[in-house]
């Protein structure tokens, strides 16, 4: 299916069946132009990671808060294994992604134990949170995905409701989505580096810069 991915800048409404839009940046009115156009609305949550520049950044604790994540100055990898302080902050994000109209969650950075967060995490305490993010938004209705993390996938396919990747072919890893293809769940992956040449199978893929400001090519 025709997707696009759009964090900021300016943008219309693209005539795509889905669109992974900032929860928090993007207005209700967005949302729902969108829907009278026929297409679906992800809303992308940084699930993994503090952000100084969201209005919430002061509810997270410093002793959740490790290492910055390379590349993106502003944010500090969390500690998921604090169910207890993340999962309430996550909530009210996801309301907010429910109250402006979203039809998915799009959670990032559950990848903290393949990086250097400055805990000692784990694949299972990344899947202990990806479970709990999975109930927090089912609860409320929406759909919720696995972003990168494809080591999570063999317990996850039939949990999960979709799943986005970044560079999964730049980095030879389309072929481990194989098993939410073969389940008919949609696959939403990204390119920075390549073009659509050699795109698997059942994967809807575009082409896009690294800030994510701009207007994508599908590959279809």
């Amino acid at each position: 299916m025709a997707w696009h991915i759009q964090y900021q800048g300016e943008m219309g409404t693209p005539e795509v069946a889905v669109l992974n839009l900032d929860g928090v940046g993007t207005p209700a009115s967005q949302v729902e132009a969108l829907h009278a156009a026929g297409g679906h609305a992800l809303c992308y949550v940084n699930a993994g990671g503090s952000e100084d520049f969201r209005d919430d950044f002061t509810s997270f604790p410093d002793e959740v808060q490790g290492n910055p994540l390379d590349d993106w100055p502003g944010e500090r990898w969390l500690d998921v294994r604090r169910l207890d302080v993340l999962l309430p902050i996550m909530g009210l994000r996801m309301d907010q992604c429910r109250d402006k109209g979203f039809d998915a969650v799009d959670p990032d950075n559950l990848n903290g134990f393949a990086n250097d967060t400055g805990f000692p995490l784990t694949a299972a305490d990344a899947l202990a949170y990806q479970r709990a993010l999975i109930a927090l938004a089912h609860d409320r209705g929406l759909a919720i995905g696995l972003k990168n993390t494809m080591e999570l996938i063999p317990q996850l396919a039939d949990e999960i409701d979709f799943a986005v990747n970044e560079q999964c072919q730049q980095y030879d890893e389309c072929d481990t989505y194989a098993p939410l293809v073969a389940l008919g769940k949609p696959v939403f992956t990204i390119e920075y580096q390549g073009t659509c040449d050699g795109q698997p199978a059942g994967l809807s893929t575009v082409l896009a810069d690294l800030a994510l400001d701009g207007p994508t090519t599908s590959c279809r």
